[in-house]
């Protein structure tokens, strides 16, 4: 059982706040002027990972007393609580061991005091040799054709990470073949996805724990109608549908094969699951090989997290950095900027990731916290977003964290391209903490010929304030065992926040009620009856409804 305890009652919390009303007003840039050893003291190298956090207000003294809150809220315990396989998710009465399925053969897992490595690696096994009979086309589907195609339906963290991981290792999809994703219960989701394939090439993955997520299946169930409307019949199903789920009963009375279905466990979250079966897209579009990458570079994170002492510790220093910026700057967002494009879907996949775990008002003990957890979490591919949100970012009322991300190396990229990619990698966070001043502001228009009476017009809106802070990630080359690692590190940061919030970060109970109202709207939307049960405003929607259906 994780303690329960409140951190904003601690001894470190209270030295923190004191501490912060000495430092909150002290530019970035006085910080480093201060200290000129200041960008090596405050960044970490790893690997082929290297992390600056320099342009962040700390000093010495913050990092000493955000580790030694860290300490007094439990996390060392913690960490070890959930590498043991005890039941941390106590809401649901559920250990958390997505960190088990990328540990390698020869160590022993536990959950609750049972062993669980042979069923892990049995199922990696499994999913080594189906992605490889399909990549090589000895599997073939009803006509005798390979698979040239693989459509992934799933939904929530059955498709967030599949899709990111996805996108962010195509490089490397060396012949593969393609994949394809649906998740939205929009019908044109899965009517455009379906358009253009083969159907006889076309191999689907159902991804459902339960075989009875209600978006999921009705998606699956429109793939099984298309399949057989296009020439297929119900013997040929299990030659191009398969499952990852625990439901035997329910896949095999859709049609699929029980050997052709991959199992995981509840000790595995959806938000956390491509390590798992989930991820047999992957291995299906880069290999098995890059997938077994992927678990290693996260693996070795784990180890790095549960090993390193906590003033070194890479996603302990992200994760407390988070709780200075939320807790005492008062910060309500943060924003993921990767300069990679294959790093596209990263930002929408730690919404899910990030919000969905800790967007908790509820403490572990049931009460109602007093402080803000989660930040709003949002970003998008550099250098696209420099044209779209970063005037805010700039020149807003707010203060946003910003976590910037790139590759020294490119995969395809020309020469040129990345150099002026990583200019502005390289240029936001310089701006962002240096600003411009009136005076420099001043300086420029003056020597651009502008009057006085000019310049004191344009003068306020071309100061920039500075002073905002970011983190930069750098890493070597994007490939499958930095992205895991990478992906591991965000998900210990996470856990890390969770800990200091006194929130369970591996439920989600706040998903439950407008899926259980839209099961019961689901059957008034099928007459023509007016609709009186709900509040005015949703009976004028429902009712507004199906009046516009019928005009259609």
């Amino acid at each position: 059982m994780l303690k329960k305890i409140n951190p904003s009652q601690t001894e470190a919390w209270a030295r923190l706040k004191l501490h912060y009303d000495r430092i909150q007003h002290i530019k970035l840039k006085d910080l480093f002027n201060e200290n000129r050893e200041r960008a090596t003291n405050f960044s970490i190298s790893w690997d082929d990972i290297f992390i600056d956090f320099s342009k962040t207000h700390i000093n010495r003294e913050t990092l000493r007393l955000l580790i030694e809150l860290a300490r007094e809220c439990g996390l060392n315990q913690a960490i070890t609580k959930e590498f043991d396989g005890e039941i941390i998710n106590e809401t649901e009465n559920r250990a958390v061991l997505h960190t088990a399925l990328r540990t390698p053969p020869g160590i022993n897992t536990y959950c609750e005091g049972k062993e669980i490595q042979d069923e892990i690696h049995a199922v990696l096994h499994q999913m080594e040799d189906f992605s490889e009979r399909v990549r090589n086309g000895e599997w073939k589907g009803y006509t005798g054709q390979p698979i040239k195609h693989i459509v992934n339906i799933g939904i929530g963290g059955s498709d967030l990470g599949p899709v990111m991981v996805c996108r962010a290792l195509k490089h490397y999809s060396d012949g593969g073949p393609e994949v394809h994703f649906v998740s939205n219960v929009d019908g044109s989701h899965i009517s455009e996805t379906l358009k253009p394939l083969p159907h006889e090439q076309t191999l689907f993955l159902i991804v459902s724990k339960t075989f009875t997520t209600q978006e999921t299946m009705a998606n699956a169930s429109s793939a099984r109608q298309w399949f057989l409307d296009n020439g297929g019949n119900e013997n040929d199903i299990s030659k191009h549908f398969v499952a990852i789920s625990t439901n035997v009963e329910a896949v095999t009375k859709f049609g699929i094969a029980p050997q052709n279905m991959f199992r995981f466990w509840d000790f595995v979250g959806g938000r956390f699951s491509l390590w798992s079966a989930v991820g047999l897209s992957i291995a299906l579009n880069t290999g098995f090989h890059n997938f077994k990458k992927l678990l290693e570079g996260a693996h070795a994170m784990d180890e790095h997290f549960r090993q390193v002492p906590f003033d070194e510790n890479i996603p302990v220093i992200l994760g407390m950095l988070g709780i200075w910026y939320t807790n005492f700057f008062e910060c309500s967002t943060e924003a993921i900027l990767p300069y990679d494009q294959y790093l596209d879907r990263l930002p929408a996949y730690l919404q899910q990731a990030v919000m969905e775990s800790n967007g908790k008002s509820a403490d572990r003990s049931g009460n109602i916290v007093s402080y803000k957890t989660s930040p709003v979490l949002w970003g998008e591919p550099g250098t696209n977003g420099q044209h779209s949100f970063y005037q805010l970012i700039h020149q807003g009322t707010q203060m946003i964290p910003c976590i910037f991300m790139a590759a020294a190396n490119p995969l395809k990229d020309p020469a040129e391209h990345h150099k002026l990619l990583l200019s502005n990698f390289f240029a936001q966070s310089e701006a962002l903490m240096n600003g411009k001043t009136e005076e420099n502001v001043r300086t420029e228009l003056i020597k651009k010929g502008l009057s006085e009476e000019e310049v004191e017009r344009l003068l306020p809106f071309k100061v920039f304030k500075g002073n905002n802070p970011s983190i930069s990630i750098l890493y070597k080359q994007l490939n499958p065992y930095n992205l895991g690692a990478m992906l591991a590190m965000f998900e210990h940061r996470i856990f890390v926040q969770g800990i200091i919030w006194n929130i369970y970060s591996y439920d989600q109970w706040g998903v439950e009620l407008g899926k259980e109202l839209a099961g019961q709207i689901l059957p008034e939307l099928k007459t023509d009856e007016p609709i009186t049960s709900h509040d005015a405003s949703t009976n004028q929607l429902i009712n507004r409804y199906k009046s516009l259906q019928k005009k259609t």
